[in-house]
């Protein structure tokens, strides 16, 4: 089962997005109609409530009156707080009945207002935000929801920005165009990622990496899909994950890469990473194991179609980890190094016909900058200023 986050702020238009995907066959959960629900009119969570805040929070007819309770928990912290401790369980309870009500073939999306506020991202294989510019979203506001433009623009102030939303987004849908342009974003989206994403959870089935070498100029997207994966990682395997690294190519800034997300796992000993509870908790998360692993790493994949990952097991301070964040850091550090390993990598995919060839082509150099890396290690360990942990030359 795929369990995507949907998330965007108000007059967005994340609405139109939540209700396309219903129309397209996935199972939405409202985060916003659940939390009106556990305290509708009738429910142990009104009772609770007034319990707490008294009569003056319901109105004639018994239901919540919303205005009345807005105004004690909005102005009184340990009065949120309480609220927040009647109505976040009953919530977390509806949700997970919603969900495991879903057949495992289906696609969950889980419409959450405050995803990026509360760094939900990790509970989801996908994050999607939909974004528009802050005067569109206010000409909707004032254009069809009865806001005056100061209210539209101060409801707009107090949600986060576009940079948490963006740091929290595996998919971006820009809806600063037509409701016809939105929905479009929406289909492809259904199509060409999601279906596919979903078919390989449901097989136990990792995307495969690319068959020749495709470099593209360095991302500036990729260190923050390394975060969010990071994230999936820790939350699947808790305290068996001692350290989660993005090594390889995309995580050095101004190196071009082929679009694969490399990840390293730290464990304390390798014989974890073969254990069935862990393997089954990356492949909850998306991340299938894989049959090429060796004496030093067990290696997993990604499901999802759009985005390549490999994320290597390996134990904490053991050679293969060593040798992997000893490279990375140098040629962050080391920018003629860097620029030079650059050159020498569009030189080879353009000369190789697979990545066969490729590795090939790279093993060498890889080989010599190992030792040119590892002195440099030294150089900074005699000067006190490596990370702790280096063993250097």
């Amino acid at each position: 089962m795929l369990r995507v986050g949907l998330t965007g702020g108000i007059g967005s238009g994340k609405s139109t997005v939540a209700e396309r995907f219903r129309e397209l066959g996935a199972v939405v959960i409202d985060a916003d109609l659940i939390a009106r629900e556990v305290v509708a009119a009738g429910s142990p969570g009104l009772a609770a409530v007034r319990q707490r805040f008294g009569d003056a929070v319901i109105a004639p007819d018994g239901s919540l009156d919303r205005a009345s309770l807005g105004a004690i928990v909005f102005a009184d912290t340990q009065a949120r707080k309480g609220l927040e401790a009647i109505a976040h369980p009953l919530i977390q309870a509806r949700t997970a009945a919603l969900m495991g009500a879903a057949a495992p073939h289906e696609i969950v999306v889980h419409d959450v207002p405050l995803l990026a506020e509360l760094d939900l991202a990790a509970a989801y294989h996908l994050t999607v935000v939909v974004g528009a510019d802050d005067d569109i979203r206010v000409a909707r506001l004032t254009g069809g929801r009865g806001f005056t433009e100061a209210d539209a623009r101060a409801r707009i102030a107090a949600q986060v920005g576009d940079q948490v939303r963006r740091a929290a987004a595996d998919v971006w849908l820009d809806n600063n165009g037509t409701v016809h342009g939105l929905l479009g974003q929406v289909d492809a989206l259904w199509q060409e990622r999601m279906l596919g994403f979903n078919d390989n959870l449901m097989k136990g089935s990792a995307t495969g990496g690319p068959e020749t070498p495709a470099l593209v100029p360095s991302q500036g997207g990729w260190p923050a899909a390394a975060v969010r994966l990071s994230g999936r990682v820790r939350q699947a395997l808790g305290e068996q994950a001692v350290a989660v690294e993005h090594i390889g190519s995309t995580s050095v800034p101004g190196l071009p890469a082929m679009d694969v997300i490399d990840l390293q796992v730290g464990v304390r000993a390798l014989t974890d990473a073969h254990g069935t509870a862990f393997i089954s908790a990356l492949a909850d998360k998306g991340f299938p194991s894989s049959p090429e692993s060796g004496s030093q790493e067990v290696l997993h994949g990604s499901a999802d179609p759009g985005q390549i990952v490999r994320l290597y097991v390996r134990e904490m301070d053991g050679p293969a980890w060593y040798t992997a964040i000893l490279l990375r850091d140098w040629l962050r550090a080391e920018a003629d190094e860097r620029d030079a390993y650059g050159a020498l990598k569009r030189r080879w995919a353009q000369s190789a016909t697979t990545m066969t060839e490729y590795a090939a082509l790279e093993g060498p150099w890889l080989e010599e900058a190992f030792a040119r890396a590892d002195a440099w290690a030294g150089q900074l360990l005699r000067k006190r200023e490596a990370p702790p942990g280096w063993r250097g030359a």
